[in-house]
C-alpha cells in the first residue's frame, strides 16, 4: 500500500505481530528536513487512530 502526496510516497512495508509498523518514505520525502515532523504529526496520528494495537512506527530506506 502506498500513499502519494505532492510528489512524495509513503509505502507501508510491514505490520508485525508485536505492533510495529514499518514505513518507507520515497520521492520528495527522501532527505526532506520536514519528513520526520510530517510522519509524527500527520501519518503516525492517522495510523494510530485507525489501527488499534500499534506500538511503534518506524521508517526504513
Amino acid at each position: 500500500m502506498t500513499l502519494r502526496l505532492r510528489g512524495s510516497d509513503i509505502e507501508l512495508v510491514d505490520v508485525s505481530e508485536d505492533g510495529v509498523v514499518t514505513l518507507r518514505l520515497r520521492g520528495s520525502c527522501t532527505g526532506c528536513g520536514s519528513a520526520a515532523m510530517t510522519l509524527r504529526n500527520g501519518v503516525e496520528r492517522w495510523i494510530r487512530s485507525k489501527v488499534p494495537g500499534v506500538r511503534e512506527i518506524v521508517t526504513t530506506e
